[in-house]
């Protein structure tokens, strides 16, 4: 039996899908004018540098950014190549590397933040004190029901390999 979601959250949960899309857009709009990498460089490459140590190992990056592991393979061979990141074995596990934050990797964060800030700036920056508060207060409300652990009756799971969430996330989606 399907769950019935009240008008008002659903059209609250389509708002936010095309807010996000469309900032998202804005901001790979303005990063590709100004000649810069694209938004999931900048996404990778700040996660990385906000990590304790400059450094985070593949798996985590992967899940913090909601990228298949493939995905965020294919996007660190990209970075790497650009000289932007490298990855380091972890001493203390055979198996796992981490990704850390070369020089010109800061730099190019540094090139691509005003780009970015640019954009955030005329959309969310208009918000006044209270609204921002709002805004970010229902957000992390969303999250923490989002990320709490399920009752194993409460959704059902899906089989097979998990897929990568920024394939399907909001910054490419269309809403119908």
């Amino acid at each position: 039996m399907a769950s019935r979601v009240p008008k008002l959250q659903l059209a609250s949960w389509r708002a936010l899908l095309a807010a996000h899309a469309a900032v998202v857009s804005r901001a790979e709009q303005a990063l590709a004018a100004a000649g810069l990498p694209p938004l999931s460089w900048y996404d990778v490459l700040w996660a990385v540098r906000e990590s304790p140590q400059g450094r985070v190992r593949l798996g985590q990056l992967a899940a913090n950014l909601t990228i298949s592991r493939g995905g965020m393979t294919k996007l660190l061979d990209r970075l790497e190549e650009a000289g932007l990141l490298r990855r380091e074995p972890a001493p203390d596990d055979r198996r796992g590397t981490y990704a850390v934050l070369t020089a010109a990797g800061e730099a190019m964060l540094r090139r691509m933040w005003p780009a970015y800030a640019g954009v955030l700036a005329e959309t969310v920056g208009p918000l006044n004190q209270t609204e921002a508060a709002t805004v970010e207060r229902v957000l992390r409300t969303v999250e923490a029901r989002a990320t709490r652990p399920r009752a194993s009756t409460s959704l059902p799971r899906t089989s097979g390999r998990r897929r990568s969430q920024r394939s399907r996330s909001p910054r490419t989606r269309t809403q119908s």
